[in-house]
């Protein structure tokens, strides 16, 4: 325990780095919403309303139902990011889902803040954020750790440098990793049980607005 708290304090630049292209994803997915075209925002308009009278009348999916779809969805980014940690061409893969996480989010909120104004904003904060709040560290501390332990690879095996032992880093990376899995299906309980609660609360003022 006392070796995984020193290698993620030594991981601290790539925890910086890693958010700050989170964040940078975050900035350009709320850049593409105000890029739209007047016909797909009228029609991402039209989806959305459609949503939320939807939530409104008849609910969303119950929780044992959308639990482990949502958990076998957060699971495969935690996943994906352990798999292209252990191969060398696998770096920019894990740039890119730092990245494209940001986009999806800052898409997100961009849409729901441009057709919603505050009430937008509303829906995105009982939504969006209380999962992410969590889900987002956890990605990111998985990106890092893959991201070193990866560079640790290319300097062993493809540098020609001296030859370290990989076998106690990848341990440490599994274990790190299979953490932050059993913490993802927490967060994905909360998700399922907690967030559609938080949703229907909000949707009837979207839905008077639309």
């Amino acid at each position: 325990m006392r070796s995984l708290r020193l290698m993620m304090k030594e991981q601290t630049p790539l925890y910086i780095f890693v958010a700050v292209l989170f964040l940078v994803g975050v900035v350009f997915g709320a850049l593409i919403v105000s890029a739209l075209t007047l016909d797909q925002q009228q029609e991402l308009e039209d989806y959305m309303g459609n949503f939320f009278v939807t939530v409104d009348q008849q609910g969303l999916p119950a929780a044992p139902d959308s639990y482990w779809s949502i958990a076998a969805l957060n699971l495969k980014w935690v996943g994906l990011i352990w798999i292209l940690g252990l191969s060398v061409i696998g770096l920019p893969g894990i740039l890119i889902l730092d990245f494209l996480k940001g986009v999806l989010i800052g898409f997100t909120v961009g849409c729901l803040v441009s057709q919603y104004s505050w009430h937008g904003m509303l829906f995105a904060l009982v939504s969006v954020a209380p999962h992410n709040l969590v889900l987002i560290p956890v990605l990111l501390v998985c990106s890092a750790a893959a991201i070193a332990f990866s560079l640790l690879m290319i300097r062993s095996r493809v540098l020609g440098k001296r030859r370290t032992p990989v076998t106690r880093p990848f341990a440490m990376y599994t274990v790190l990793s299979l953490g932050m899995a059993v913490l993802v299906l927490g967060i994905s309980g909360f998700e399922a049980w907690v967030t559609p609660v938080m949703m229907r609360w909000v949707t009837p003022m979207l839905v008077s607005i639309g």
